[in-house]
């Protein structure tokens, strides 16, 4: 049944687990699920207070939230995250695989470690989430993923080579998945954003920011609530029959002069 249109993003009554949700675009992605009604699981490694502020925030403003750890490099902490949502929340709706990490460093100078780390902390984890959460909802017929990419995948960067090439990964793994679960009502998508404005990037980086805002057809960076928005959507039934795209979120830089 088609729903109607003023339940397309009412998330009341379903539970959304997003990955690296302690600060920056995980936690605005937290924040907007529960703002729609969802009950959502903020995941953390390392950082339990910033957590545990994300779920305070979302307390505050009348939602349930849960703030649970996990290494998500490690398959069987994967199946735990899932198995203790669903203990705390009983099901799993919406998993949006966010966690991730994005250090510079140039090709020449680049070790195996590096490369690796890279590939582990934004494909590995994406995979064996998805894996996890996939299992779960199967036997509930059917649910949404929604991976993280990068405008990074679609256009290289000095200094990426390691992070290009895994967010294309995911991208290409977001495709694959999508076949292979579709067939349980499972929908596989990724979002891609563009320069997503954060604490002292500004300060740290001002002639990246300088140049984004004069070539960004839009004139500015993004904010986490427009990643999140777009998360939102791809989780919602008003994507109900998109499945294995991947929506770029970047305020049109990509459609931009090259030359």
């Amino acid at each position: 049944m088609i729903p109607a249109t003023k339940e397309l993003l009412d998330f009341s009554a379903k539970t959304v687990v997003v990955t690296g949700a302690s600060q920056g675009i995980g936690a605005g992605i937290a924040r907007r699920f529960a703002e729609a009604g969802a009950n959502v699981v903020v995941h953390y490694r390392g950082s339990k207070e910033g957590a545990n502020k994300v779920v305070e925030s979302i307390s505050k403003n009348g939602g349930h939230a849960l703030a649970l750890q996990a290494e998500l490099s490690n398959q069987e902490e994967c199946k735990r995250l899932v198995t203790e949502t669903v203990k705390a929340f009983g099901g799993l709706d919406v998993l949006v695989n966010n966690a991730g990490v994005f250090p510079n460093v140039s090709l020449m100078e680049m070790s195996l470690d590096d490369w690796r780390a890279m590939y582990s902390a934004n494909v590995e984890t994406a995979m064996l989430c998805t894996q996890a959460a996939a299992h779960q909802m199967k036997e509930a017929g059917g649910g949404a993923i929604v991976n993280m990419g990068s405008t990074s995948a679609l256009n290289p960067a000095i200094d990426h080579s390691h992070y290009s090439s895994a967010k294309a990964a995911v991208v290409m793994f977001t495709r694959s998945a999508a076949q292979e679960l579709g067939q349980y009502n499972i929908r596989v998508n990724t979002v891609s954003p563009g320069l997503i404005a954060r604490e002292g990037l500004e300060e740290n980086w001002p002639d990246g920011v300088a140049r984004w805002q004069k070539q960004a057809p839009l004139g500015r960076m993004g904010e986490p609530e427009d990643v999140a928005d777009g998360c939102l959507f791809l989780a919602s039934p008003a994507a109900r029959w998109i499945s294995g795209q991947n929506l770029v979120l970047d305020g049109g830089m990509l459609s931009s002069m090259i030359y």
